[in-house]
């Protein structure tokens, strides 16, 4: 390594060594934590227990049975909130700090060129960047698991594991790289390019999330069932909280209408007011993927478009 890269990497090797040091403190405390919920689903405890049922409780005294997920939630929290980490104090000096000390005047006089400056730079903090990320989805993912989607453990529509798990992660660090760089880029100051860092992919995140609760991305499945026979249990799906009643002709009405689970009432109920079927929304389990590469897209796509923007403005801003 020698150049460009050799002092792109003496610039970036202190937060590569806190990125480092953070994967490591993390891996050591899922190994101890996944230790010790393995040694609880391996008690027998929890054998009775369904998969993805709406509770599971002890067989002795019916209090629910519930794994230590605490900590993993932690970790798919640390997940969410790497792109803005990244971008605040990763990407914003990339180029804002040479800009604001002028140092990079100094290193374009040794012969190179504004391209090659910028790619050094950014290749590095990419890279490094990929690669943790990849590796703390990763360790979340192994983490997770042995409770995933189990009552006692942690469903795929969780907060922390729908947006804090998978390739997402990845897409989401390397936006609010991009984005920390472009906005080192234009600010004239450096603590100015973190504020604003900050509130572009905190809103970013915040705006993901919405999508997400309102299933704008990754619309619901609708399921139906007659009145005659309990309907089928949510399961491992993710409910919208819409449920209702169908008539012959189509049309959605509330469930309050006939608020009866099941049994002779609700089919009288429906029988009078002429409604055919019963429905409900939600996501079923497989959606998660859909979910993960439908962010991955919009995150991975605004990445590039800002890298692409900031290399447009290399010429006038440098």
């Amino acid at each position: 390594m020698k150049g460009s890269l050799w002092l792109a990497w003496r610039q970036q090797r202190v937060p590569a060594g806190i990125g480092a040091a953070a994967l490591v403190l993390a891996a050591a405390i899922a190994a101890h934590y996944r230790s010790g919920m393995l040694d609880a689903l391996h008690s027998g405890l929890f054998a009775h227990c369904a998969t993805g049922p709406l509770y599971c409780t002890r067989s002795d005294t019916g209090l629910p049975l519930l794994l230590d997920v605490e900590p993993l939630k932690y970790l798919g929290a640390l997940n969410i909130v790497l792109p803005v980490v990244i971008g605040v104090f990763w990407g914003a000096p990339l180029l804002g700090r040479d800009r604001e000390l002028g140092t990079h005047r100094l290193v374009l006089a040794q012969g190179l060129s504004r391209g090659q400056w910028f790619t050094s730079r950014f290749a590095m903090a990419a890279a490094t960047t990929t690669a943790l990320s990849a590796l703390l989805a990763g360790v979340f993912a192994w983490w997770w698991r042995p409770a995933a989607d189990r009552s006692y453990g942690l469903f795929w529509y969780d907060g922390t594991a729908l947006s804090g798990s998978g390739p997402r992660v990845v897409a989401a660090a390397l936006f609010g790289l991009a984005a920390g760089t472009l906005l080192g880029l234009l600010a004239r100051r450096v603590l100015a390019a973190m504020a604003l860092t900050l509130l572009v992919t905190g809103v970013t995140a915040l705006l993901l999330e919405w999508t997400h609760r309102t299933r704008l991305l990754v619309p619901p499945h609708t399921y139906v069932s007659a009145g005659s026979v309990p309907k089928e249990p949510m399961g491992e799906k993710w409910s919208t909280g819409h449920y209702g009643l169908i008539t012959a002709s189509g049309r959605h009405d509330s469930v309050l209408n006939c608020p009866f689970p099941s049994g002779a009432q609700l089919r009288s109920c429906m029988t009078a007011h002429g409604y055919v079927a019963r429905f409900y929304e939600a996501n079923p389990a497989g959606d998660y993927w859909t979910f993960q590469w439908a962010d991955t897209a919009v995150l991975g796509g605004l990445a590039v478009l800002l890298t692409v923007v900031t290399v447009l403005l290399l010429r006038r801003r440098v």
